[in-house]
């Protein structure tokens, strides 16, 4: 009964958390490039997890470290940086809906990788929800033509990313500390974000100058510390707490959230982009649906 109660506090914390980062990534992308972003992002996060969890890697045995490393770029590394890269062409509502692909592609990754059976019901879940993403992108691409809706390509990557990186986590490092998988996520993915922070200009006097870089950096801040170091710890918990399905139903919450910080900032929404989102959900929901 506690678990029942503790996953769905965990569940509606990361979905206003993550629910924010993706108004977080916008505003920081004015005064910094995206693999100024997704580097950063990556190296402060670090900082945060090593200064409360690096004792905390030496429960990581030897064969589990590989699961780690994986786990690191797969679930945070590479989508940081998909994730900024998409954001300079879509809005950042638009791309909290994409994100709801993940409990679709877990589901599928599920059955196709780790070998878990599946259903008609989820094979349908499947065809629906890509049909909700395809009127998505190309309603979107009508509603914004400056907008470039091939970015949406990158969402859907990361969000391939995520499905596996759930799944890991639940069959190789499901009595693993939560904040030991973080903290040696990190131990992994630091050095290679320090790597292309130095070759991407940024410590170019052209960058400092920029008039937003201040802010920039402020909102990467608050985005490492909430969105990724604190959430990566509770979503660990929310895994091994429940399923993979329902920890990564979280993305079902996260774009009512992600919308209404889209539209205060003055991002604009049609109702087929909305219809092509209820279709998506749909998808999802048919996906991990069980029989009784």
């Amino acid at each position: 009964m506690k678990n029942t109660k503790n996953k769905w506090l965990y569940l509606i914390v990361l979905a206003l958390i993550w629910g924010s980062s993706f108004i977080l990534i916008k505003k920081a992308l004015i005064g910094l490039t995206p693999y100024q972003l997704g580097a950063l992002r990556t190296i402060i996060t670090g900082f945060f997890l090593f200064a409360v969890g690096f004792k905390s890697i030496k429960s990581i045995k030897k064969q589990e470290w590989k699961w780690v490393i994986l786990s690191g770029f797969l679930g945070s590394f590479i989508p940081a940086f998909l994730f900024a890269i998409a954001e300079t062409e879509i809005d950042s509502a638009v791309t909290s809906i994409l994100n709801s692909l993940v409990p679709l592609n877990t589901v599928l990754f599920g059955f196709a990788v780790f070998k878990i059976a599946s259903t008609k019901r989820q094979i349908l879940g499947v065809i629906v929800g890509f049909i909700g993403t395809s009127i998505l992108i190309l309603k979107g691409a009508e509603l914004n033509p400056n907008q470039n809706y091939l970015f949406a390509g990158y969402i859907i990557l990361a969000t391939f990313m995520y499905a596996l990186n759930v799944n890991i986590i639940k069959k190789y490092l499901q009595h693993v500390k939560p904040l030991s998988i973080a903290t040696g996520n990190y131990v992994a993915i630091i050095m290679p974000a320090v790597v292309i922070l130095c070759f991407s200009d940024f410590f170019n006097e052209r960058t400092f100058a920029h008039p937003d870089f201040n802010k920039s950096v402020g909102y990467i801040v608050i985005l490492s510390f909430f969105g990724t170091a604190l959430a990566k710890v509770l979503f660990n918990t929310l895994v091994q707490i429940s399923t993979p399905v329902f920890a990564s139903s979280v993305t079902y919450l996260m774009p009512v959230v992600a919308l209404v910080w889209g539209l205060l900032d003055g991002e604009g929404f049609s109702l087929a982009q909305a219809l092509g989102s209820f279709i998506i959900l749909i998808g999802v929901y048919l996906s991990h649906k069980r029989k009784r």
